[in-house]
């Protein structure tokens, strides 16, 4: 595809993580400000990532049957905007707040995986994933996260958290244009693959230790992704502040998103999965211990160019090669359930617990450990890879 035929989907990039870029960060604050508990915020978050355990796998066995990629998005975004109008009732109560968000993130949910699928494919050439062009598409969803993260962060800290709502049906609406803006091109694909060669790739020991170390990767992040805010706002860091670290992170990742191509070349996707691992729990233990200097937590934020965007653009065209054709959409799907899904479930519910008993910084104590042991699957896959060769 050409330049101009792809800007449509760095508009949906940068639209989704414009939404993701404060929903996410704020959505923690906007439910403590309406009285709740670090315990039920945990359990409202987390059914963002039990939406991700089943959902996203349902709408790629869907996307991958159909080839209607484009019309499911726009499906999904609209659902994902009438659901989000519930989120201006007022005093809601917490069932409701369940309906909505599991509602809202059905939809959402499946968004990314669809999206990446039919990107992974549009940027190969040859067959060979396009690492390149790959990250100047998605560094537009960076920049979107970047402006929003810091523009609402500044927002919430002048007026309070009480236009959370409006934020949220504002960038939705967004995403729609960006959705309907993307050319109706229904895809098509020999239809010699079917659920059995899903097995058959996963049943590979290379594959499920891949697998295993995404799962307690992302499980060491949910320390940032469900409790940084709180956890920052305890110590005292001001809403801004909050938002000036999270902007960091994008930053550092906008950088590696256009520069990628220059190095990812260099070593093996395993070398790279182990070299994430190993930055994830440096990340982890500056968050964890230092806390308090603002140089830490910016060297902390700054690692987020390894512990994410080397990580998921590494994950992304190591799938497109061992799920392709017919299999791309479910094999973005389970990485988006096993890796977002089943641990967004677990370290929220459980990471709430710890929090409660220990204290927040204990959370990040744990993710240290989660990032090692993702090394160790690393090494386990890349041993398995080699010798099925």
């Amino acid at each position: 595809m050409s330049r101009r035929q792809l800007l449509p989907f760095a508009a949906l990039s940068a639209t989704y993580f414009a939404h993701i870029g404060f929903f996410n960060p704020y959505l923690p604050l906007w439910l403590k400000d309406l009285g709740l508990g670090v315990g039920s915020i945990g359990l409202l978050v987390a059914v963002q990532s039990l939406t991700r355990v089943l959902a996203p796998y349902g709408w790629g066995w869907l996307s991958d049957h159909t080839g209607e990629r484009v019309r499911l998005l726009r499906v999904c975004a609209g659902a994902a905007t009438l659901f989000a109008l519930g989120l201006f009732v007022p005093a809601p109560s917490m069932a409701w707040l369940v309906v909505v968000l599991l509602g809202m993130f059905i939809h959402t949910s499946a968004m990314m995986p669809m999206s990446e699928a039919a990107l992974a494919q549009w940027v190969s050439r040859s067959g060979d994933f396009d690492a390149r062009r790959y990250g100047r598409i998605r560094l537009w969803g960076s920049l979107g996260f970047l402006v929003t993260v810091f523009v609402s962060g500044a927002w919430f800290e002048a007026h309070g958290m009480g236009d959370f709502p409006l934020w949220t049906v504002a960038s939705l609406l967004l995403l729609n244009g960006a959705v309907w803006w993307l050319p109706r091109q229904r895809e098509i694909a020999p239809a010699h693959a079917a659920d059995a060669s899903v097995r058959a790739v996963l049943a590979q020991p290379g594959v499920r230790w891949f697998f295993a170390s995404v799962f307690f990767h992302v499980l060491a992040h949910i320390g940032v992704y469900v409790f940084f805010s709180l956890y920052l706002d305890a110590l005292g860091y001001s809403k801004t502040l909050i938002g000036v670290l999270w902007a960091v992170s994008v930053a550092v990742e906008i950088a590696w998103f256009f520069t990628q191509g220059r190095w990812l070349p260099r070593l093996r996707p395993m070398q790279w999965l182990m070299l994430c691992a190993l930055a994830m729990a440096l990340r982890m233990a500056l968050t964890a211990w230092w806390a308090h200097a603002g140089w830490a937590l910016v060297l902390a934020q700054a690692l987020h160019a390894l512990t994410f965007a080397t990580h998921h653009t590494v994950c992304t065209a190591w799938l497109s090669q061992h799920f392709p054709g017919r299999l791309r959409g479910r094999g973005q799907a389970l990485y988006a359930s096993v890796g977002y899904g089943i641990p967004g479930v677990l370290g929220a519910v459980v990471g709430a617990a710890i929090s409660e008993t220990w204290g927040l910084s204990t959370v990040y104590a744990v993710c240290v450990a989660m990032a090692l042991l993702s090394a160790l699957c690393v090494w386990r896959a890349s041993h398995a890879l080699v010798r099925a060769r």
